[in-house]
């Protein structure tokens, strides 16, 4: 079942990107004048297809479901019709330099705005996500020795608010990245309002992947390991433990989560336990013997344990929902084309590169969490696939924008020889990338 929806979660996620991506082509070519003979959702060979409006353009599915095209009238193209005269006037490379380059900004520049209007109807409707309390860390931690201490409230970094965790980790890996200290400004019970740096000395040699917040020392805060349902016949219920109790400690150990608790527990193994709790206001010791998971050695009671982290909905008027969904969309962007920048410059390793599979598998994680989450993972896509198209390799629309910006520099066309090695050299520049991309995918599979 969770391979059906990571497919379909995976169709219904690039499919409408790519559509929106070829529409912006379309919609551009037919302002400017441009006769368009086929739109085609998908490769290679045409499914199926039926032709409408004045020019009886051909709108198509193709075999491959991965890409799609808008193919204007070209003179270029082999198979292209002969040209009526009013046709000439309509074909594309007849167009000036600059129709030519809006054209093919459009597409990028859709999946930009389709990112924009998605972001701004998910901050209208309000996001709930865990809040910036940060739970106890071990003391040899950066975070602990930039000063930051379990349950401290994070309400800026860097001088920016922060509402929710999603912000503060933005944030904090943005920081990271551009290799810039971390100024945190935290709330602390009892203390009041602090002001803390963590060094960008403390991320470095991470991978960029790599849960950076949590190497750090910096995790989502838990609630107090309260106990709830108590399993009939395990060894929560042989020891006496009770719905509602409040662990304290483990063999002298405090508890104060539930991982905590959780963690205690399967590393005893089938080792007898003094737990501590709290019941109806005394304290109770209780000794429990795990029983052992034969599949993975870890010891286990049956018992629930609160886990879920304090959650607080994050939503915005439709000015400020806007304002904040063009800045994530430019942050966004941003942050990709310096991730590149690194990867080529060998800062960050290649093992960033991802490709299908990978991209599949967060489409059905995310579709099975929820709407919100799957929305959120296409809208990122969306702003990936518009930064990639951007990219100056030939065949890619940043090609074709590179080679127009010359145009526009030297006042003539790049000469259709030159144009075609740099072709074969995109097919050959893509074709390692996708390799690269699958490799990766597959490797973090096994």
């Amino acid at each position: 079942m969770n391979l059906i929806t990571t497919v379909l979660a995976f169709l219904l996620a690039l499919g409408p990107l790519i559509i929106f991506h070829e529409l912006g082509h379309y919609f551009a070519a037919r302002l400017c004048g441009v006769k368009v003979l086929r739109f085609s959702v998908g490769m290679g060979k045409v499914v199926w297809s039926r032709r409408f409006g004045r020019d009886q353009t051909e709108w198509a599915i193709s075999v491959l479901p991965l890409g799609g095209y808008v193919k204007m009238l070209d003179s270029r193209d082999p198979d292209a019709p002969s040209l009526t005269p009013e046709d000439e006037q309509r074909e594309f490379t007849r167009q000036n330099v600059w129709r030519r380059i809006a054209i093919v900004a459009a597409g990028p520049f859709a999946n930009f705005i389709l990112a924009i209007v998605l972001f701004a109807g998910l901050f209208m409707y309000g996001i709930a996500e865990p809040t910036t309390r940060i739970r106890p860390m071990p003391e040899t931690t950066a975070a602990w020795q930039a000063g930051l201490r379990g349950g401290d409230q994070v309400t800026a970094v860097n001088g920016k608010a922060v509402a929710g965790w999603s912000d503060l980790n933005w944030e904090i890996v943005s920081s990271a990245i551009d290799k810039r200290d971390v100024r945190l400004e935290v709330e602390r019970q009892s203390v009041g309002s602090l002001d803390l740096v963590l060094p960008a000395s403390s991320f470095e040699g991470m991978d960029a992947d790599a849960d950076l917040l949590g190497a750090v020392g910096i995790m989502v805060a838990r609630p107090l390991p309260v106990l709830g349902k108590i399993m009939p016949g395990g060894a929560a219920e042989r020891a006496g433990l009770q719905s509602g109790d409040l662990v304290t400690s483990v063999d002298g150990k405090p508890t104060s989560d539930g991982i905590v608790f959780i963690e205690a527990v399967r590393a005893a193994g089938q080792r007898t336990l003094d737990v501590k709790v709290m019941r109806g206001g005394r304290e109770v010791s209780v000794k429990v013997t795990p029983e052992r998971d034969a599949a993975t050695g870890h010891g286990r009671i049956k018992a629930e344990v609160a886990l879920a982290p304090d959650m607080v909905k994050v939503a915005s008027g439709p000015l400020d929902s806007v304002s904040k969904a063009m800045r994530k969309t430019w942050e966004t962007s941003a942050l990709t084309v310096k991730m590149i920048g690194k990867m080529i410059t060998g800062e960050v390793s290649l093992k960033n590169v991802t490709g299908p599979i990978t991209i599949a598998d967060y489409a059905g994680q995310t579709a099975r969490i929820g709407a919100v989450s799957f929305l959120i993972f296409v809208a990122s896509i969306s702003i990936s696939l518009g930064v990639m198209n951007l990219l100056p390799i030939p065949v890619l629309d940043g090609g074709l924008l590179l080679y127009y910006s010359l145009e526009v520099l030297t006042g003539r066309p790049l000469p259709e020889r030159i144009g075609a090695y740099a072709q074969r050299l995109g097919v050959a520049m893509l074709v390692m990338l996708m390799v690269l991309a699958v490799f990766n995918d597959v490797a973090r599979l096994l």
